[in-house]
C-alpha cells in the first residue's frame, strides 16, 4: 500500500493522476497577487486585464476558494490567496529554473564555429561531411563573420582566425600556415598569353583581395612579386574583391590570376577548377590561421572533438 506520505516526498505512484489547476489560470493569479492588480498582471503577460480576471474566476471556481476580495479600487488577496500565493510562486520559479536548465543542456550539444567567409566558404564547408560522419552526435553551426568574436558576449564556442597566435585569456591552437600561389582557370593558362614565368603576370589581369585593414603587412600581389625579386610588374592593377573566396571564383571564371592562400585552394586543385601556372613557387604569409577559444572552455568535449578533427584536416591538405 502506498502511503501519502511517499506521494509527498516526491515518489509517485503512476496510478495516482495529479490534480492540477490549469496553468494559464494559475499565471494570472500569481501575477495579480506579485504585481497587486489585474492591469498590471496583464501588462506582463500581454493580456488585458479582463482576461486576466476571468482566469482567476476560473482558478477559483476550480479550486471553491476566493483568492482576491473584489474591492471598488482593485483586488486585494485573501488569506488563502496568501498562503497559495507562496507556494504556487515557488513552483512556477522551478518551473522556469528547469526550463533555462534544460535549453542550456541543449544549447550544450550545438557546436556554434566563427570564422571568416572565405574560411567557411572555401574550407570548412567542403569538409562538414567528414566532420559529421566522423561525430555523428554533433551538431554544428556555422557563422561567418570578419569581426574578432567576443566570446563573453556572443554565443560561440570555436573561432577560426588568422593572425600572430596570441591572445590573452584564449587558447589558440595552429591550424595552418598560409603560403601563397598565383593560380588561374586551366582554359586561361592554355589559351591566354604565355604564363611561363612571373615575368609573364604583367599580361594578365591581376585578381586581388581587399584585406582587412585590421591586419597589417598581410601578403599581395606588390610584397609577393618583391619577395620573388620582381620590380618590373605592375602590382595594383587589375580587380579587386572584398573576400578570397570571390576572387578565386573570378579566377576559376577565366577573369585573371588570383594570388590565392594555400587555406583555401586545396579542392579547386584537386579538382582541377584552378591550377598554378608556376608550380610549387609561393611566398609563405605573414600570418597563420589558428583555432581560438576561452582557457576556460578549451577541453569541453564538443570542443575537444572539432579541434582534433580539424587540426587533421590540416594536416591531410599538407
Amino acid at each position: 500500500m502506498i502511503s501519502k506520505r511517499t506521494i509527498a516526498s516526491g515518489q509517485r505512484s503512476q496510478a495516482v493522476p495529479r490534480r492540477l489547476p490549469p496553468l494559464n489560470a494559475v499565471r494570472a493569479f500569481e501575477a495579480a497577487a506579485r504585481l497587486g492588480g489585474f492591469n498590471a498582471a496583464g501588462a506582463e503577460l500581454n493580456v488585458s486585464a479582463n482576461a486576466v480576471g476571468r482566469l482567476v474566476k476560473l482558478l477559483e471556481d476550480r479550486l471553491g476558494v476566493a483568492l482576491f476580495r473584489r474591492l471598488p479600487r482593485g483586488v486585494v488577496l485573501t488569506e488563502a490567496g496568501g498562503r497559495y500565493l507562496g507556494r504556487v510562486g515557488t513552483l512556477l520559479d522551478q518551473l522556469a529554473e528547469s526550463t533555462a536548465d534544460l535549453q542550456l543542456f541543449e544549447a550544450a550539444q550545438l557546436l556554434t564555429v566563427s570564422a571568416m567567409p572565405s574560411m567557411v566558404s572555401r574550407w570548412l564547408i567542403p569538409r562538414l561531411g567528414r566532420l559529421t560522419e566522423k561525430h555523428p552526435e554533433l551538431d554544428v553551426r556555422l557563422l561567418a563573420s570578419v569581426s574578432l568574436t567576443d566570446f563573453a558576449r556572443e554565443n560561440v564556442d570555436v573561432a577560426i582566425r588568422t593572425g600572430p597566435g596570441s591572445e590573452q585569456g584564449l587558447r589558440c591552437d595552429l591550424l595552418m600556415h598560409e603560403d601563397f600561389y598565383p593560380v588561374c582557370s586551366p582554359a586561361l593558362l592554355s589559351r591566354g598569353p604565355p604564363l611561363h614565368e612571373p615575368a609573364d603576370l604583367a599580361h594578365h589581369v591581376l585578381l586581388h583581395d581587399e584585406w582587412d585593414r585590421g591586419i597589417p603587412d598581410q601578403l599581395d600581389w606588390k610584397r609577393w612579386l618583391a619577395a620573388i625579386g620582381m620590380t618590373n610588374i605592375e602590382p595594383e592593377r587589375g580587380l579587386r574583391f572584398s573576400f578570397s573566396h570571390m576572387t578565386l571564383q573570378a579566377a576559376a571564371a577565366d577573369q585573371g590570376i588570383a594570388l590565392a592562400s594555400s587555406a583555401f585552394l586545396a579542392d579547386d586543385l584537386a579538382t582541377g577548377r584552378l591550377v598554378k601556372p608556376f608550380g610549387d613557387l609561393a611566398v609563405r604569409g605573414p600570418y597563420a590561421f589558428f583555432i581560438v577559444c576561452p582557457e576556460a572552455t578549451a577541453d569541453r568535449e564538443k570542443v575537444a572533438m572539432f579541434r582534433d578533427w580539424a587540426i587533421a584536416e590540416a594536416a591531410q591538405d599538407r
